[in-house]
């Protein structure tokens, strides 16, 4: 400090703090004000404050004289107080970079109290990218639930994308130049082109198969599974597009694979899985999985989905017969029910809902005369049918030329149904990669170009990206 620099003497209760008056006009709006209104009190070379935290001034007029604040959680109301007052809004940007779990929702109540709305949005924004484990936090429980939800759906607020994972390797230009195999990918639908996302599956995942999948509030889960040396596993997974990040999250009780991952009212369930009856339901609030009701009796080959708040499962085998009843789990009850029964035999469809209609994807289809004999069956074309539970009507949709074989992934996405597959059917016997979408509206499909080509273990979805991947 120069022997010429004016000095200027703050006091507040009976303490005195001796500032450069050009650094107060430089850092604070309030000094600059002052100082610039031709009042008495721009004369002087003393302040009077009055109304303001000790150390909430002194942690401010660090800042004025340095640059630099300590931030921590039992002075931020002070900090934030003394900083709106006397305007510093420096240091309120530089609050946006110290956001954490710990002391997000603090903040976000200071920024209410005091007006300060860029650290309003951020705190939101943060909550938003950081949703299971906030949940995990009571402060964050504790908030309004209209808040609450509005933290949730700000997670949809992207774009919605086809998502895909598995082991690629690229043949066209967007994946043939990249130096190694990518294994997620995002679809442009204006371009009709696949682009690697800046990420890949953690090294643990690389090579698991049989594995359940889920997307809930926005996060994709892959949980459990085998590994090529027909090892299963308990691990799970789970990745966050609005951080483009894989974070691991508590494994499974039993280790499973070939099972059923469904999200059900903010919650996963592992439903069987191979010669498993038993079911798990995870929270994300606790990140933990605790045992329910168990499937009446284990199941093979079985397909199941969600529909209003309810879990289905249709199809398989047990371990003497073949499974015709239509299977519901409530989870408020706890409770495994017969449902209705059905007129013909599934197995191995992808199942998905939309209301109360449920859509069955591929897969085997056997029909069963009076004496539960088959007497036709549809496996070579690739069908959709769809099942309506409240009126049980069962309807056979346009069916699709592709022999796409049983190795198929589809997901809902906008107005239908995309579906990844492989058509081995070909008079060359060469694979043929499938790129389809079903239009639940119009019964009509659609077949796209660019589609890369394909290893093992696919998987599609649908997740809501920011613009910024």
């Amino acid at each position: 400090m120069s022997s010429s620099e004016q000095i200027i003497a703050i006091t507040i209760d009976d303490k005195t703090y001796n500032v450069s008056k050009s650094k107060l006009i430089e850092k604070s709006d309030y000094f600059r004000a002052l100082y610039s209104s031709g009042m008495r009190e721009s004369g002087e070379d003393s302040v009077q404050l009055q109304g303001l935290s000790v150390p909430g001034l002194e942690l401010v007029l660090e800042f004025i004289n340095t640059s630099k604040v300590q931030v921590a959680n039992e002075t931020l109301e002070d900090l934030i107080e003394t900083a709106s007052f006397l305007q510093v809004t420096s240091i309120l940007k530089l609050l946006l970079s110290e956001i954490r779990l710990d002391n997000c929702v603090e903040l976000y109540n200071l920024s209410e109290i005091y007006g300060t709305h860029d650290l309003r949005n951020a705190c939101l924004k943060f909550m938003s990218c950081h949703y299971h484990p906030m949940l995990r936090r009571s402060e964050f429980r504790n908030l309004p639930a209209a808040l609450r939800n509005q933290v949730r759906e700000m997670r949809m607020k992207g774009t919605a994308t086809l998502v895909a994972i598995g082991d690629f390797i690229g043949t066209c230009l967007d994946l043939a130049e990249q130096d190694e195999p990518w294994s997620m990918l995002r679809y442009g639908e204006l371009e009709q082109r696949w682009k690697p996302l800046a990420n890949n599956l953690p090294s643990d995942m690389v090579n698991v198969r049989g594995y359940g999948s889920a997307v809930l509030d926005n996060y994709l889960f892959i949980v459990g599974g085998y590994r090529v040396t027909s090892q299963e596993i308990s691990a799970a997974h789970c990745y966050n597009p609005c951080r483009n990040e894989w974070n691991q999250v508590a494994p499974l009780n039993q280790k499973r694979s070939n099972f059923k991952l469904l999200a059900v009212n903010g919650k996963l369930y592992a439903v069987g899985g191979q010669t498993l009856g038993t079911v798990e339901c995870y929270s994300p609030e606790q990140d933990w999985w605790t045992c329910v009701s168990s499937l009446p009796n284990p199941l093979a080959e079985f397909s199941a989905c969600e529909c209003q708040d309810r879990i289905y499962v249709m199809g398989g085998y047990t371990a003497r017969d073949r499974n015709t009843n239509v299977l519901r789990y409530c989870p408020i009850s706890d409770n495994w029910t017969v449902f209705r029964s059905c007129p013909a035999h599934v197995r191995k469809q992808q199942m998905l809902s939309v209301e109360d209609t449920i859509y069955l994807v591929e897969g085997y289809t056997h029909e069963l005369g009076p004496d539960r004999r088959r007497v036709s069956q549809t496996e070579d074309m690739l069908t959709v049918q769809s099942y309506n539970v409240t009126t049980g009507e069962w309807l056979c949709l346009k069916e699709n030329t592709s022999k796409s074989g049983l190795n198929l992934t589809c997901t809902l996405h906008n107005d239908g149904i995309y579906i990844m597959s492989r058509d081995v059917g070909l008079p060359t016997s060469l694979e043929h990669r499938v790129f389809l979408k079903y239009n639940i509206f119009s019964d009509a499909w659609e077949a796209f170009r660019r589609f890369p080509a394909l290893g093992q273990n696919m998987l599609l979805c649908s997740l809501y990206l920011p613009n910024v991947l």
